[in-house]
Formats: structure tokens, sequence, C-alpha cells
């Protein structure tokens, strides 16, 4: 790797790292510089301003969630067991550090920001991007019966995502592991009581 590359992750980082305490107006550039171990000429030749920076973050995230792992419908196996495949996915993201110290920086951001709120929104992020297409082949194979497979996808999520993450982004309680899988499989009893093919 490049020392440019190099010196670009790790202000990456320090500043995800700063946003996440401090918030995003409350962290300058200096504080990042430091945090890093760079100057802060450095920081600016790769990031002209603060939002430049925050955008970088949100960009670099993204892109890693794009790389979580697509469960394909599988005919073959039972159905509860894909998705908890793909529930034990989403909740590792979801309650990942990164991730909430990343969702603790937006959501403050979006309160602020109208047009973040409507970019992030509309943005599939981690199981959501492929949920829909697995349901709709396991609709083609007669195991599901679902007439609005994006609203069924964002249903399991949402499930997950109400009482695991939410809690610990906003700090109100952190849900231990074991508590975590009993939640995954009361959203795949839910899930499939509504939407298993008779």
């Amino acid at each position: 790797m490049k020392l440019s590359e190099q010196k670009r992750l790790q202000i990456l980082s320090a500043a995800e790292k700063a946003f996440s305490e401090q918030g995003l107006d409350s962290t300058s550039m200096d504080y990042v510089a430091k945090l890093a171990q760079v100057s802060k000429r450095t920081v600016y030749n790769h990031f002209p301003s603060k939002q430049d920076l925050f955008q970088a973050i949100l960009s670099d995230m993204m892109r890693k969630m794009e790389q979580v792992g697509q469960v394909a419908f599988d005919p073959n196996k039972e159905i509860r067991g894909q998705l908890r495949e793909i529930a034990e996915q989403e909740v590792a993201l979801l309650t990942s550090d990164n991730f909430i110290r990343l969702g603790r920086t937006a959501f403050i951001q979006m309160l602020k920001d109208a047009s973040l709120a409507a970019k992030l929104s509309s943005e599939a992020i981690g199981c959501e991007q492929h949920l829909a297409c697995f349901i709709r082949s396991a609709c083609e194979c007669g195991v599901l019966a679902v007439d609005d497979p994006d609203f069924a996808g964002k249903q399991f999520v949402y499930h997950l995502k109400s009482f695991i993450f939410y809690p610990k982004l906003y700090g109100f309680s952190e849900v231990p592991e074991s508590e975590q899988q009993d939640m995954i499989e009361k959203t795949l009893d839910m899930f499939l009581a509504q939407y298993l093919a008779e």
C-alpha cells in the first residue's frame, strides 16, 4: 500500500472515531490530524473540508457493506436455516463497533440535513441489498407466499433493528449475545408465520 493511501486510511479511521465521540460540529480538522498522527496539511490534501471527510467515511462504510456475503436461496435447504444465516449476518453488521459509531454520527447529521436523511434512507444496507431477491426466489419455488417481497424484506430487517440495533445505537441498552439469538428466532417465527407457503 502506498504511503498516501495509508495516510488516507489513518485519517478516515481517526475521523470516524472523533466524529462518533464528539460529533461532527465539535470535531476540528486539527484534532483529526492529531489523532491520525499526520499534519493538518495532509488532512486537507486528502479532504478539502470536514463535510468531504464525513462523506468519505459514509462512502467507505457503504462500500464495505456492499461486500457483505449474499445468501442465495437454495431450494434444497430448509428455509428457516437460510433466513437464520441472513439474520445472523445482519445482526453482526448492525452491532459492530464501526457501524454503531458511524450510525451515531450519521443520525445527528440527518437531523440537521434533510438531503442526507433522504440519501441514507434510500440506500440498501446489509442484507437489504439482496433479501427481496432471496424472497422472490423462495416464492418461485413455492416455499414462501409473499405479495410484496420488498416490503416483506423490510419487515424482516426492521424487526431486528428495532430490538437489537436501535437500543444500542441510542445507548438505551445493549442486547446480550444470547438474547440476540433469541430475538433472531422470534423474528424468524414472525416472518414464517406470515409468509410460509401452506
